[in-house]
């Protein structure tokens, strides 16, 4: 509370509120075909010389510094008063970009200000800007500037409509027709804005209101997709003893190909190929993206690490424990599911054996760490190269298999008695629903705790090393083991190679096989084994006609020099992993397999 006392000695009272800054947006698109945003923003109340603005470098939950503001154009500040719609008086103000994404403004002691640029769109993702004849998307991150230092004021958001008969969805609530209220940037930045005919379905699940909101044309029955969507949200509201919202979004958009998701604390994002949502595995993996989308509403926008504690918009959060925030989740994406009866047992271990397959034909599990996969995806995971399978190691996939093991290591230790989603309902009581960031070490105790059990080998060898997973060691607590399996039983090559425009590249060349030994490089062209020309589809016929040790001329164009190379064959590889029930389990094993699968127990 500030005093303030006149020449005539009479005392006036204001509060802070009074000196903070006004901060409103108008988004625009009157000419959509064009793929441009146009956004105003006001700034009143303002009390400096300078203005700052910064545009956010990336987007929580998508750990990639993705440089929105190179999409932004015709950027100019100028004075207002009055209606900030419409200004009775302008003046242009001098205007420096500071950096990248930082412009700087001279107020001149104007308290009211107004920016407005544009900002191209024509990028389908669930974390970027889409905007054509038919729709706008938009993240606030990849769109909206910040004041630093008032990164806490409530901020206006109004939409003007093309057309309209364009609807506007989002979480935030509307305070007036076409204009909505975030608390500050953060619930700004988290809440995704969809303007068009979206089609809007409603549902209640737990007494709380929810909508599937889908834009684009497809194969996709609402209902049925609404039915497993309830059993998905009953069963993650059981782990965590209720739902933390109020009400909750699923933002579909149809695309003709690709697919992702991006969690927010109220919604999601979901893009998912059009015509794939036939019964079945196109249909059941698809409610393994919404398992894992809203998830994430616990593990990640409420239990977040310290680092992610509170955002830093202009550079990478680095932490650790992205393994357990995307992993973890990533291992209850495919439970779930099975726990929501939308597909049986065997279909989950045949989802889960795909998993491990994936996992034990990458060559980077056995070179890169856990924890630092995981620091290190700002630079790596989202920028994969022709190396990255022999180098890279995803905390998506691996921290999936280690939760896996700890999950089984805790059923089993316990008899039964607890799993991981006790380690969930511990962090949720100690840091989600206060959002108190958790370190590193205090993962791992609660993580301890819940196991009975010191894991710092565990940790050294699997999560911070790069020891090969014991699986069957694990598996064995629910009478289940893990085969390897050749498909081909051809000699080993190490090479990956594909048709494009009649030539047959080659895309990739495993770690320490034949073809790198031999000089073999990512970019090379393949003609010919032994003098005969040779496609990438029949490669694996070929190789058939050889034997373990045999050398071979392989045939390449190395960059545009002509050459052929003899390559020694090395044994076959298992192509494929399969997880098979034991014949012959005991009682304990029967039991801790049924409660693992959530099957009534005998």
């Amino acid at each position: 509370i500030f005093y303030s006392m006149t020449q005539s000695t009479v005392i006036t009272l204001t509060t802070a509120q009074d000196y903070l800054p006004k901060l409103a947006y108008k988004i625009a698109m009157p000419q959509p075909q064009t793929h441009l945003f146009e956004i105003e923003l006001t700034v009143s109340n303002w009390g400096g010389d300078l203005l700052d603005l910064k545009m956010p470098v990336w987007t929580p939950g998508s750990y990639l510094v993705r440089e929105y503001a190179k999409q932004l154009q015709d950027f100019v500040a100028v004075t207002s008063q009055g209606d900030w719609a419409k200004p009775t008086l302008r003046e242009r103000l001098t205007t420096t970009k500071i950096a990248k994404h930082h412009w700087q403004i001279q107020a001149n002691r104007h308290k009211d200000i107004t920016i407005s640029y544009r900002m191209f769109a024509n990028e389908l993702t669930v974390r970027t800007n889409h905007l054509d004849a038919t729709h706008g998307y938009f993240n606030p991150a990849a769109l909206c500037f910040y004041v630093p230092g008032s990164e806490d004021c409530p901020i206006e958001i109004t939409i003007v409509s093309p057309d309209p008969s364009w609807k506007v969805t989002t979480p935030l609530p509307e305070i007036s027709p076409q204009t909505f209220l975030a608390a500050d940037f953060d619930t700004l930045v988290d809440s995704p804005f969809e303007i068009g005919c979206q089609r809007i379905y409603d549902f209640t699940v737990l007494d709380k209101p929810h909508q599937l909101v889908i834009w684009g044309e497809g194969n996709l029955n609402p209902q049925v997709a609404i039915d497993d969507i309830k059993k998905i949200v009953e069963v993650e509201a059981k782990i965590f003893g209720g739902l933390p919202y109020e009400q909750y979004i699923f933002l579909l958009h149809l695309s003709p190909a690709g697919g992702g998701g991006l969690e927010h604390k109220d919604c999601c994002s979901l893009l998912y190929p059009r015509f794939s949502f036939q019964a079945g595995e196109k249909h059941n993996r698809f409610m393994q993206l919404v398992a894992h989308e809203f998830f994430h509403l616990w593990n990640v926008k409420r239990i977040r690490p310290a680092a992610l504690e509170k955002f830093d918009y202009e550079r990478e959060n680095y932490t650790p424990s992205l393994w357990f925030s995307e992993g973890t989740t990533s291992y209850y994406d495919l439970l779930i599911p099975r726990w929501a009866g939308i597909y049986d047992q065997q279909e989950f271990l045949a989802e889960l054996s795909k998993e491990i397959t994936r996992f034990m034909t990458t060559p980077g599990r056995l070179v890169q760490p856990l924890s630092e996969s995981s620091f290190d995806a700002w630079i790596k995971l989202y920028r994969p190269d022709a190396n990255s399978s022999n180098s890279q190691m995803s905390y998506y996939l691996k921290g999936e298999m280690v939760t896996l093991l700890l999950d089984l290591l805790i059923r089993d230790r316990t008899q039964g008695t607890k799993s991981f989603n006790d380690v969930l309902v511990a962090m949720w009581e100690q840091f989600g629903k206060a959002e108190i960031g958790f370190t590193e070490t205090q993962l791992k105790q609660i993580i301890e705790s819940i196991a009975n059990q010191d894991l710092t080998e565990f940790y050294d060898q699997y999560i911070h090393g790069v020891e090969e997973l014991p699986f069957n060691d694990y598996l064995a607590a629910v009478g289940i083991e893990l085969k390897p399996i050749n498909t081909n039983n051809v000699p080993n090559l190490g090479i990956v190679v594909k048709s494009e425009h009649g030539r047959e590249m080659i895309k990739s060349v495993a770690s320490n096989s034949p073809a790198q030994l031999a000089g073999i490089d990512p970019g090379d062209e393949l003609l010919a084994i032994d003098g005969f020309k040779v496609s990438a589809e029949k490669l694996t016929d070929r190789l058939k006609s050889y034997q373990t040790g045999q050398q071979i001329q392989l045939t390449i164009f190395h960059g545009d020099r002509l050459t052929t190379v003899p390559v020694t064959l090395s044994a076959s590889q298992p192509d494929r992993y399969q997880l098979c029930q034991i014949e012959h389990p005991t009682d304990l094993q029967h039991q801790l397999f049924k409660a693992w699968m959530n099957l009534p127990s005998d």
